[in-house]
Parts: C-alpha cells; structure tokens; sequence
C-alpha cells in the first residue's frame, strides 16, 4: 500500500472536465479558501427583530458629526434609517389630504375587517399596494377602535373615488360616513415592483397594478423598483431609480431620535425653502451620487434643465447641482451648477465613485469623469468600448480597484480595462436568467476580512438572486454556492457585513449579520467541497483504496462533538456517472483540541477518484488540510 497526499490547487474550475482538471476543485458550496485550503464560511444571524417590508435592494452607511451610526435601507415599498437595530419609517409623502377632503369618510360593513374611506373622484392618486398613514379619526367606527384606523396601512383595493384597508378588529355594525372632521390621510410615494416583470395583455400595465391592470398589445416592462443613497454633511440624499430625488434632514439636535421619524421630503421642496428655483431640480434622474472631493450632488440620467416633464427624460445626461449646494441646481456664472452629455450608448447604467475620478458605464460604454475645478467644472473621456455591465449593482472597488460582472464575463479597472479571468465563467453566464431584464436584478459587494468580491444572481430557472460566486483577489481564485441574497454592504463603520434576504415567496426581507457565528440563523449549515478526479499515474492503472487518513481542523466549533464527513466516488473511465456505495462515505470526528478521527475505512476500486467533504450539523467549524488515502494499483483494464 501506498498513501498519495490530498492536495489540490486552490479555486475552483468548472470550465473544463473534470479529468483535466485533476488536482483541482470543481464544486463548492458555502466554503471559501485561505492560505489555499478550504475551509466553511461564516455563518449570519439576524440582526434586527423587525422584518424589512419589501424587498430590499440598497443599504447605505454613514457616520454624521453627532456620532449617528445611520443604515439607510431602500425596499420597493418602504425606505428606513436604522439606528441601534431600531428602524424608522422616512419613506417620502406623494400627497396630504385633510379636513373637507376626508371629513366623515369612513365606512364599516358589520363582520368585516375591511374599511372603506369614500372621497372626491381622483383625490387619493393611490394604487392598490400603496401605503397611506391615516390619523384623526375619532371613536370607535361600527366597533372599529380609532387606534388601529389611525396607523399606517397598505391600500387593498382602490377606485378612483375610494380606497380600502384592513384592520384587526372585525366591524360589529354597519356604519357609513364616519370618522369625524379631523381626519387626516398622508399617501406615500408609490409602491414598485419587487423584481422586473414583462409581458403582454392584462396586468402588465400600471392601472391597479397589484391586482389586475389594463391591456397592452406592446410588451411592457416593469423594472424593479430601486432606491439611491448617499450624504452630503450630515443629510441624506435619496433618489428612486428613474424617479425624484429625495431629502432627509439630520437637523441639530442632540438625540437624533426626534429627527429619525420624520420623513424624507422632495429636494424641490428644499429649493424652495431656500430661495432657489424649485422646476430647475431635476424630476426625474436614474442615480445620484455626491463626488465627496468635490461635493457636488451629480445625476446621471436626468430631465435637461428648463424641463419638468419626465417625458423629457435624458438617460445619456449628466447634470450636477452647485457646489456643497444640493437644492441648487440652476447653472449660473457665479456658481457650479452644470451639466455634460455622454455620447456613446443609449442609456447610462451604473456610476461610482473611485479614487480621483467617477466611473460611468453606459450600456456599451465606461467612461471616466473627473472634477476639473475649471468653469466646465467636470470633464468626462471614454475608456473603452468593448464592455458591458449586468446591471446598475453588478459592481463594486477593492483597494481601489473597480470590478465588475458583464454580460458575458467579468471586468477588472486598475487604472485600465482588462477582462478579469474566470474558472467559473462558463458555469456562471451558463446559467443565469437574463430574460425580462433580470440580470437587473445582480447586487455586488466586498467581503474585505477575506479578501473577497461576491456577485449574487438569479440562476436561468430563478427570477430572484438564488446563487453567488465570489473572487478572491488575494489568492486570485474562484468559488461558489447558493444563498438568496438582495441586497449586500460591507462597510468599516458596521462590525460585520450586512445581507439582505428577501425572496420571490415572501418578498420581505430580513437583514443579517454576515460572518457571525457558524450557522444559517440559528439553523444548521450544510457546506462542502467536491475534488476534480485523481489517478494513479496516467491512469493506466485501476486504483484500490481502503482508507485515509484525514486531516482536518474544527477550531472555533461549538458543538459538543463536532463531525464531518469524507465520500470517495470513483469510476473507470471519464465518460461514467461517479459511483460509491455506502462504506465509501465515513464520519471524522472532533473529540477533543487538535484530536479527531484517525483514519477512515473505504473501499474504492477505479480508474479515477474523487473526495467530497462535508458537514451539516450546527455548531460546526471546519478547515481542510492535506489529508492522505492508501492506495494500490489493482491491475490494468
């Protein structure tokens, strides 16, 4: 007998077979790499009680001069800022309506927990799906208590003179035009969609758009909805995808709990209270960011200055407001306000902020913009034309490095352009849904404690990211797994990554700790590790094993005991399906610091082998080594 030491190459390559891949990996699932050997990720808890309403895509973090640690959260149907895992509700109002508009509006059917508020025709604007926050409502309406009325609610149904809710407490008469004279109804913004839709014929368009709508011989799209974040001082601004920009006011206040429930307001609205020309901010944008250098809010795609109809909508123009100025966006000889039009590709895509310069991509373009502190204020160049973006999220920058995921492939920016090599290429691109613009869908972010950048995505069968593949820039390799993640931070000012998980069943979200303990939330993890085959030789000889000796580490478990498993499959010729029967797969187990099992018995006979190492108890922790399996050539075939 013969023992031949475990060791593969660190990565894994699923673009080629598996035998010329030998003495490599070709599976993972929830396993990373350091210092070139496997070993199980970190698990996440839940890092707030609340669940998120809607499915969340943008998380945001900044530190203002009070000391707030603020998480700007944006889902398709709420926006919140979470301070000490309490979260606030600043989702923008669209309108307001009081008094004679809603006096005595109320109606109750006995037995039902649905109530009704009848209005002027066309006055509420609202669509089912939307949330309003009632409040004046006085006494109890059929037995209805005014305390669940006067709450915030999401709209069941609508007409165009009346809307309804849902409350605890089912009616106990029937009561029509109540309420009192005080009520008071503020709609938020519109609810979007959780994930991109496309379609013909009924309910593809927008009228009741949660419930049925009217028909389209065309096909429509429905993009998901998006929030952007960012701060300039001590504010936050915030801007809907193809929508308006937003402005949330930190104030001076000692506690910002007086502050963190009021909502974000138009930044039109802001204008106005300065003095500056309301119709010059732009009604529509597709991202803003500010270049911190500089400060200076920037949007790009936007409606030209001296329009305010959406219908004139820019999505190749860049406009920005005044220096440390954000509502001022009227461009004058005597301030910075300004704007500049990119010339190649028909849409800008994705902006970030790197460096000394802004990143740009357009549907075919990525362009490089960069303040000039002259009286053209910002100067833009292209780069390169030979690339593509996923979507808006589908980048991010390590050490000042920009990576990206594209159409086809994945792209690295140092200061030039190259395409960024892949052993998972043909695996990831091979198995993605870009139908109906779900590529939209792809969010990116950095992982910094190990050195990685993960990409989460929608796999062909999934309309929601089920799947992630990450890159390790120290070790320059690939891996692998399936976790449903919408939304991703990883920031210096939070002690461990945030994750959102929100999915096409339950669409809310819950946001987790990443790499914080062992487990899925409290729930066991499985995780593993699948090798390419090995031979003898060049496998002109069958193999016989009879055991290994593993070589493992369980430091930092918290189970009592423990375990892992090893499985060695084997086959004669490449072109056979793996084959293994139960003695093929044993349990190592941790007894004691450094002590565990010390060998394993098998029985596998074949040309060539592969070993899969996996666990799935909670509690678990586990770091592979170079583990050895004895072996004797078994004569030739």
């Amino acid at each position: 007998m013969a023992f031949i030491p475990l060791k593969f190459s660190p990565g894994v390559n699923k673009d080629v077979t598996a035998y010329a891949g030998k003495g490599g990996w070709t599976e993972t699932e929830k396993v990373r790499f350091r210092s070139g050997t496997p070993q199980k990720i970190g698990g996440w808890t839940k890092y707030i009680p609340a669940t998120l309403v809607g499915t969340c895509r943008q998380l945001w973090t900044y530190i203002t001069t009070f000391g707030d640690n603020l998480l700007a959260i944006g889902t398709n149907e709420k926006v919140y800022l979470e301070v000490s895992t309490t979260l606030y509700d600043i989702t923008p109002l669209r309108t307001t309506l009081t008094t004679t508009q809603t006096d005595n509006s109320m109606t109750t059917a006995s037995g039902s927990t649905t109530v009704t508020f009848d209005l002027a025709s066309g006055v509420h604007g609202a669509v089912t799906g939307d949330y309003v926050t009632i409040s004046g409502v006085t006494g109890d309406i059929g037995g209805v208590p005014d305390a669940e009325v006067n709450a915030n609610h999401q709209i069941t149904q609508i007409d165009t003179d009346s809307f309804t809710i849902v409350v605890t407490t089912a009616a106990s008469s029937t009561v029509a035009g109540g309420g009192g004279t005080a009520i008071s109804m503020a709609f938020e913004v519109a609810v979007g969609n959780a994930s991109p839709t496309w379609g013909y014929g009924w309910g593809t368009d927008t009228y009741g758009r949660l419930t049925w709508g009217s028909g389209s011989v065309t096909p429509v799209t429905n993009e998901q909805q998006d929030w952007w974040f960012d701060h300039i001082d001590n504010d936050l601004i915030l801007s809907e995808r193809n929508g308006a920009v937003y402005y949330w006011v930190r104030g001076t206040a000692t506690n910002p709990t007086s502050v963190l429930g009021t909502r974000a307001v138009t930044l039109a609205s802001i204008a106005t209270g300065l003095g500056y020309d309301a119709n010059a901010v732009p009604v529509k944008v597709m991202q803003t960011l500010v270049s911190q250098n500089d400060q200076h809010l920037i949007a790009f795609g936007a409606v030209p200055y001296g329009s305010v109809a959406t219908a004139d909508f820019d999505p190749l123009l860049i406009r920005w407001a005044n220096q440390d100025d954000p509502s001022q966006w009227t461009p004058k000889v005597t301030n910075s306000a300004g704007s500049i039009r990119l010339s190649r590709g028909s849409e800008i895509i994705a902006a970030l902020s790197t460096r000394q310069e802004i990143l740009v991509w357009t549907n075919s373009n990525l362009y490089s913009m960069q303040f000039l502190g002259t009286t053209d204020v910002f100067g833009v160049h292209s780069y390169t034309d030979t690339i593509s973006i996923m979507g808006p999220r589908a980048v991010t920058t390590a050490n000042d490095i920009v990576y990206w995921m594209g159409k086809d492939k994945f792209y690295v920016y140092d200061g030039r352009t190259q395409t960024l090599p892949c052993t998972l290429r043909a695996h990831v691109f091979g198995d993605i849904n870009l139908n109906e613009g779900q590529g939209v869908q792809v969010v990116s972010g950095t992982n910094e404690e190990w050195s990685e950048i993960w990409w989460f995505y929608p796999s062909a069968t999934a309309s929601w990211n089920d799947r992630y593949v990450v890159y390790n820039y120290a070790e320059r390799i690939w891996y692998h797994g399936n976790i449903v993640r919408t939304a991703w931070l990883d920031s210096s000012l939070r002690d461990k990554p945030l994750g959102v998980n929100s999915n096409e069943t339950t669409t809310d979200g819950v946001l987790y700790n990443h790499e914080d303990g062992l487990d899925d939330a409290g729930s066991a993890m499985t995780a593993y590790i699948k090798s390419n085959d090995f031979d003898l030789s060049e496998g002109d000889k069958l193999m016989l094993s009879r055991r290994i000796l593993p070589d493992v580490d369980f430091t930092g478990s918290t189970a009592g005991t423990p375990t892992l498993t090893m499985q060695v499959q084997s086959r004669q010729f490449p072109g056979d399906a793996l084959a293994a029967d139960s003695s093929d797969t044993q349990t190592v187990t941790n007894s004691a610091v450094g002590v565990y099992t010390k060998q394993v018995f098998i029985r596998a006979r074949g040309r060539q082998m592969a070993i899969t190492i996996q666990s799935t108890d909670a509690g678990v922790q586990w770091r592979g080594g170079v583990s050895r399996i004895d072996v004797r050539p078994d004569g030739r075939q």
